[in-house]
């Protein structure tokens, strides 16, 4: 029998709180997958890198291993920089079958657990309140317009007032300019909900941003709702991905994807060679060497994903 594991990928973080949580959450997951080896792996910023799970894994004797992205959207990390380390790893490696899982997506367990967190926060007077949903924010708008449908399944489905989407970089409308908005819609109170699975630069910022827009306007009540965390649904829907590889052929939903279809004003991307680009940051910051290059993704670089 082939021997199989799992491979937890995170995006990786200097910030050593956000690599805390990511291994924390790997932990919560483990028990989940009984029948399977398991390692965690990184793009950036922190050891052990992508390749270095892939090889721990293949030297522990796995065969074939199922890839889990531990991100929330298909973007580029998804669409480009995963699948370009899986199939280097195994060009390099023909003995050793590695699958990648879809993202984690719009899921109901997802949603169910977002509403809990921004219920901690607001578990009243919701048709007084307005919620904004803020998101990593990339440049693929396909990515981008998945905050913009969660914000409105949680403003129907959460019985608030108004809802906003706002993204911490890349897209628009920024954190400060949504609140500020915000502020002028008549509502006295605003949730401030990251829609990220974990703490580190972004959602310190996203925090510090709305702190700073409530001083601007003292009667409003601004509150800072958790994000997602290693909440038992968000373990639950990674474990759901490893048994969609094991029991099927998943694929992202590309319906919208830039790289394939052509998108309003990304008509030149589709097609493009399929690259990683974070050769120059893997396995460096926490836990790795000094790097002077400030990389907290607030770019606007193509990522090039072919689909043909």
């Amino acid at each position: 029998m082939t021997k199989t594991a799992v491979l937890l990928c995170g995006h990786g973080s200097r910030d050593p709180e956000a690599i805390g949580e990511f291994e924390r959450a790997a932990a919560g997951l483990r028990p989940l997958l009984p029948d399977y080896d398991f390692a965690t792996g990184y793009l950036e910023f922190a050891r052990p890198t992508i390749r270095d799970g892939l090889a721990g894994l293949a030297a522990q004797g796995a065969r074939r291993i199922y890839a889990v992205p531990g991100m929330l959207f298909a973007a580029s990390h998804v669409k480009n920089d995963l699948p370009w380390e899986m199939n280097s790893f195994a060009a390099a490696n023909p003995e050793v079958e590695v699958r990648l899982a879809r993202d984690l997506a719009i899921d109901a367990k997802l949603l169910a657990a977002a509403a809990e967190r921004i219920a901690a926060a607001a578990p009243d007077r919701r048709d007084e309140t307005l919620l904004v949903v803020v998101g990593r924010g990339t440049n693929d708008p396909d990515a981008n317009s998945n905050i913009a449908k969660i914000a409105r399944m949680l403003w129907e489905g959460m019985g608030f007032g108004w809802a906003e989407a706002a993204f911490s970089g890349v897209a628009h409308p920024r954190v400060a300019a949504a609140l500020r908005r915000c502020a002028g819609l008549g509502l006295r109170r605003v949730v401030v909900f990251p829609y990220f699975l974990f703490t580190g630069i972004l959602v310190k910022r996203i925090h510090a941003e709305a702190d700073a827009v409530a001083a601007e306007f003292p009667a409003i009540d601004f509150v800072k709702a958790g994000y997602l965390g290693d909440h038992s649904l968000v373990l639950e829907t990674l474990a759901e991905r490893v048994a969609e590889l094991a029991h099927g052929n998943p694929a992202m939903n590309c319906q919208l994807c830039k790289y394939r279809a052509q998108i309003v004003g990304y008509e030149d991307e589709v097609g493009r060679a399929q690259e990683g680009h974070h050769h120059h940051v893997r396995g460096i910051g926490v836990g790795g060497e000094p790097h002077a290059h400030h990389h907290d993704h607030d770019h606007g670089h193509s990522h090039p994903h072919p689909h043909d």
